[in-house]
């Protein structure tokens, strides 16, 4: 095997011609690919899609803003779309649960939707709260869609004096 002065290229990248290498090439056999690809066609309808049908059963989770002032926590989510009755607000001294649920409008046929990007159906949040609070003083107000939840914080500090009784 004769020796071919290596280019400028070959020398600075390390690489060598294919004319020198075609010689080893030939004993090789071609190389077999490790893994097989199996490819899943797309499902034309979320009916279609594997695992679909377990998601609709499953709760939505509620967006919200939780944030403190002086005396109070307040949390503020978007509860549009639902009626006062369906929604459900638990709180402990450390957390809020709102829980709910969004009926969708039954009258218009699957097919005619260009886009569905609302959410219908049950949805539900947890909160842990970063302060004891007092879940007795707590309101919850709707206003255009927007709910707004201000539940008072427990003051730590507050001192009362207890007067002892002779029975």
């Amino acid at each position: 095997m004769k020796l071919k002065k290596k280019s400028f290229f070959e020398r600075l990248t390390g690489s060598i011609s294919f004319d020198d290498d075609a010689e080893f090439l030939k004993d090789e056999e071609p190389a077999k690919p490790k893994t097989e690809v199996t490819i899943t066609p797309v499902a034309k309808s979320r009916d279609d899609a594997p695992g679909w049908k377990e998601d609709e059963e499953q709760e939505g989770q509620l967006t919200v803003d939780v944030y403190q002032t002086v005396g109070e926590i307040v949390v503020q989510t978007m509860a549009a779309g639902c009626r006062p009755e369906d929604l459900t607000i638990t709180i402990t001294r450390d957390m809020i649960t709102i829980k709910g649920r969004r009926e969708e409008n039954k009258t218009i046929n699957d097919d005619d939707y260009f886009v569905r990007e609302l959410y219908w159906g049950a949805f539900s949040r947890t909160i842990l709260l970063p302060q004891e609070v007092e879940p007795d003083a707590a309101e919850a107000i709707e206003r255009h869609g927007l709910l707004i939840i201000r539940i008072p914080k427990i003051d730590k500090s507050r001192k009362t004096t207890l007067k002892v009784k002779s029975l």
